[in-house]
């Protein structure tokens, strides 16, 4: 069949066409193209109160293609074993301020989203890439969280400074962890720093340590089906399953330390503050009937441990079918939203991540949150009125959760669309899958090579169950509307 020769811009049409669909902003407005042109520093300004940590072994890691580095990691071990932990998030408020024209664009959309077609980026990119980014070779203002934990992974203390630093390593997830696991070289990035070996060593040992410790207090552990479109030129040539490993697992846990300092460090401070906040499940009953189904039982009220050694112990038991498990329980646990913590208030916590105090504060360059969260803390550190009051702060709440799952519409629908457009010529193909779901009379499979969902059509009479293996052939695509058609065959 012959190929559409203008993939990539077609998709990225569709990216637009989606964005605005769900109240996105795809373009940012002539305002804030003025405001860009008017921006030529890295805003680090005056050093009077900002400490000198340039000299530190800082490192990013990040996604291989990622060029807006928010947040770098540093390692220091104190004697009796204690490990230092130091985390910088890049003070993009120094080039953002409020209610500008480049903050309201940020406003407007409270996120970056990321097709493969295009980026739309919260911030433009000669900020989020470049002036605001923890670049390597650059020396950046930041707000350094500095978190002291025991061998056993207990944190014993923490503060936040404010700081000047300096990437030394620019490093990919994939290449680290290949190292980590002994599959690959250390990334030359890091191999041409001394000392860096050892601090990634480091950082990796005390990631697993907490890994280890918030899966005790419950902490779910989900496999969530990402398929990532890949390019050659205007092509789209394959869909690859992005992996979890241990690179991910290590940013992973410091961010959720260091988001969990940041929502304490605030209420010490007597100030409101934005959580991120995964509700108990109110359909915990549903949740349990569905362990029930692999013969599991859960407790009669929701309990995050349980839960979890039940997932953990079908991820061992069939690793094949664990995804859709996943996505199953992902969706009747409800979606995440952000709530103002006030201080003295009722506490919520994070469900999913067995975390009482959790914001969102490592990633300014690509999430609103926070930015807000971000000039709250400069503001406490400063002893300065808060930059928002509890009003702005429960108006913005509800707005980013609303424009975080628009976002994430726009991501799935992209997603779908470019798996239509990798399958059409190889309509009339065969696939092995495994069934998924089935609602309103449709039942829905996942093919394996390439990962990609569609509509299965079932012969009258035939029955199938979610979780069976099946043959299936593939019998028409929809690029606009990301729909995909297969009969099975077995």
């Amino acid at each position: 069949m012959h190929l559409r020769p203008h993939q990539r811009e077609e998709l990225a049409d569709l990216a637009v066409a989606a964005m605005r669909e769900r109240g996105l902003e795809p373009e940012f407005s002539n305002a804030a193209l003025s405001q860009l042109e008017s921006i030529t520093g890295s805003g680090n300004g005056s050093t009077s109160g900002v400490a000198d940590m340039t000299g530190l072994l800082w490192c990013s890691i990040d996604n291989d293609d990622s060029r807006d580095l928010d947040q770098l990691s540093v390692s220091e071990v104190l004697a009796g074993g204690d490990v230092k932990i130091l985390v910088a998030i890049a003070d993009v408020d120094a080039l953002v301020a409020k209610n500008t024209p480049i903050d309201q664009h940020a406003h407007a959309n409270t996120t970056s989203v990321y097709t493969s077609a295009r980026i739309f980026p919260m911030l433009p990119e000669k900020l989020s890439t470049n002036l605001t980014s923890l670049n390597p070779g650059e020396v950046r203002n930041a707000t350094v969280t500095e978190m002291v934990f025991k061998p056993n992974g207990t944190m014993v203390r923490s503060s936040i400074q404010r700081a000047r630093v300096h990437n030394k390593a620019k490093l990919a997830y994939d290449a680290v962890s290949a190292w980590l696991d002994g599959k690959g070289p250390l990334p030359d990035a890091a191999a041409r720093v001394s000392g860096m070996e050892q601090q990634l060593r480091t950082q990796h040992s005390v990631a697993q340590q907490l890994r280890a410790m918030r899966r005790e207090k419950g902490s779910l552990e989900f496999q969530t089906y990402q398929p990532k479109a890949v390019f050659e030129g205007e092509q789209v040539v394959d869909i690859r399953q992005q992996e979890q490993n241990h690179a991910r697992q290590l940013i992973e846990e410091f961010m959720v330390s260091t988001n969990g300092v940041a929502a304490r460090y605030l209420g010490s401070k007597h100030r409101s503050s934005l959580h991120r906040i995964v509700r108990s499940p109110e359909r915990w009953a549903r949740i349990a009937e569905v362990a029930a189904e692999y013969g599991e039982t859960l407790p009669p009220e929701p309990d995050s441990l349980a839960l979890e050694n039940f997932l953990a112990k079908q991820r061992r038991r069939d690793p094949l079918r664990f995804p859709d498990l996943s996505l199953v329980i992902v969706k009747l646990m409800g979606r995440g939203e952000y709530v103002v913590e006030r201080p003295g208030g009722p506490k919520i916590g994070h469900f999913g991540l067995a975390v009482r105090d959790y914001s969102h504060s490592t990633a300014p360059n690509r999430r609103f949150p926070d930015l807000i969260t971000l000039r709250l803390i400069k503001a406490a550190l400063s002893g300065e009125p808060a930059p928002y009051s509890n009003n702005e702060l429960d108006l913005l709440a509800a707005h980013c959760t609303q424009q975080e799952d628009a976002a994430n519409k726009v991501e799935r629908q992209l997603r779908k669309s470019e798996a239509a457009m990798l399958l059409e010529s190889r309509i009339g193909g065969l696939f092995d899958g495994v069934v998924t779901g089935a609602s309103k009379g449709n039942i829905w499979v996942r093919i394996f090579t390439p990962p990609a969902e569609g509509k299965l059509i079932v012969a009258r009479g035939k029955a199938v169950k979610v979780g069976d293996k099946v043959r299936a052939k593939l019998v028409s695509t929809n690029v606009e509307r990301g729909f995909i058609d297969f009969e099975m065959l077995n």
